[in-house]
């Protein structure tokens, strides 16, 4: 440094012309030295913001606005003063903004407080498919701040559900859900949803009351819901006739009351998760290969993990092998539960009145493990999917309701006058925290048709 010194003053003193050739061979080389390095990964990734527990990512919760600023998601028409980039033409900004809604990361983010929000959509005395137990206001909840929390992906926005558009996107098609309770209240989630546009005519045939058939006439859609919470074949086990409580789950066998009517369908939400912590017996290959909470010391005692992903396992098979079945097939990812203080039998209960912050909490134990298999026999079904044409969409929301303790019924599955026991910390309010899926899926419709 000393000698680059000591030579800049002698050709300062020789003639003021040649400072800037010095200069300028001084940048040159520069860049030379270091251009190698520009396109390396490790340089790169340091201008990279991938909000996480940061300070600004706990603002956000606060302040909507203020997230909005420090991602910078301007609308392209303020200039900084003494900034010399122009504003960009509204056909450009369309244009980007289209393109960081594909790119952006929907299920990465925060929920935020959002009280002049739309939400909630509909009421208790504005829906009829809403179901007892899931009826949280009626049975006398007593706050409503859970209803005003809007989920903010950090990279873009969630817009809001819009029933219409939903059911001009979905004009002459069909969507089913398969799986257990939680997907019957991401149904009728749905339908509440798009009350105020219509009222389906109930179409069911199935003799199982859990599985409905719903038509849409003005638009030519159909929608269902198939009850079967295990995903592959199951049978509870009975002593003298009286049923018992054991499952007997058929982990290489279809369900065929999904898996033979599922070709007609359009798109396809699968989920499954809770049922598979209860007592059950495993089978393959018409032979018992383990249990889970039995009492047979000569029989294997496997986990639910283990259930679980042969389970999915062999749904997606089903999938992926049924003649003549083209639809798009949406996995929702596990469902978490939150009881505190206790197990759910043992005095647990979901007493919280707000989200957790990211920072607050983590998926962990059973659910990282639930989650886990589950994702993996996604992936192989997505590649073996493809060889068929078929395709595969991601709705990941686990994180997303890990964050949400506060929107279950808890003791409100039931008014005071009834005589039942018990705290549901597994099911959704309706209104509540489980409308956003559907503001996913429409979000997730909607990049598809734009593609």
């Amino acid at each position: 440094m000393n000698n680059w010194l000591h030579l800049n003053h002698k050709l300062t003193k020789r003639s003021p012309r040649v400072v800037p050739l010095a200069i300028i061979l001084l940048l040159v080389t520069t860049v030379i030295l270091y251009y190698p390095f520009l396109d390396s990964p490790l340089f790169q990734d340091s201008f990279k913001h991938i909000p996480n527990n940061s300070s600004s990512a706990q603002n956000s919760t606060q302040d909507p606005s203020v997230l909005k600023r420090q991602e910078g998601l301007d609308d392209g028409k303020s200039i900084e003063k003494g900034s010399t980039r122009l504003p960009k033409s509204n056909n450009s900004l369309e244009s980007d903004s289209r393109e960081k809604r594909k790119k952006c990361n929907l299920f990465s983010g925060e929920w935020i407080w959002n009280p002049e929000g739309p939400s909630p959509y509909y009421t208790n005395e504005t829906c009829y498919a809403i179901q007892y137990h899931q009826n949280c206001m009626r049975n006398g909840r007593p706050d409503s701040d859970f209803l005003k929390w809007k989920w903010k992906p950090y990279e873009c926005e969630l817009p809001d559900f819009d029933g219409i558009q939903f059911l001009e996107i979905l004009r002459g098609k069909s969507l089913a859900f398969v799986g257990d309770s939680i997907s019957r209240n991401h149904f009728q989630s749905l339908v509440c949803l798009l009350a105020k546009v219509e009222y389906p005519e109930d179409h069911s045939s199935s003799p199982n009351a859990q599985s409905r058939l719903l038509k849409y006439e003005s638009y030519n859609f159909t929608m269902a819901v198939f009850w079967t919470p295990y995903l592959v074949k199951s049978v509870e086990e009975t002593s003298n006739g009286t049923p018992t409580g054991i499952i007997n789950l058929h982990l290489d066998e279809f369900d065929e009351e999904w898996t033979s009517q599922i070709w007609k369908f359009d798109y396809v939400i699968i989920s499954a998760g809770q049922w598979f912590f209860r007592p059950t017996k495993f089978h393959e290959q018409g032979h018992i290969v383990g249990c889970q909470f039995c009492s047979q010391q000569d029989i294997p005692h496997l986990t639910a993990f283990y259930s679980y992903q042969k389970a999915f396992q062999t749904a997606f098979k089903a999938i992926n092998t049924i003649e003549h079945y083209k639809g798009i097939t949406f996995l929702r990812t596990f469902s978490v539960s939150h009881f505190e203080d206790g197990a759910w039998d043992k005095g647990g209960n979901c007493k919280r009145k707000r989200p957790f912050r990211r920072n607050e909490t983590s998926l962990v134990d059973y659910n990282l493990s639930m989650y886990k298999s589950q994702m993996k026999e996604f992936r192989v079904a997505k590649r073996q999917g493809r060889k068929r044409g078929l395709l595969y969409r991601l709705m990941n929301t686990t994180q997303i309701m890990l964050l949400r303790p506060d929107g279950h019924p808890s003791v409100y599955w039931q008014t005071k006058s009834d005589n039942r026991l018990g705290i549901d910390c597994v099911h959704w309010c309706l209104p509540g925290p489980i409308d956003t899926w559907n503001e996913f899926l429409l979000e997730m419709l909607k990049r598809k048709q734009s593609r």
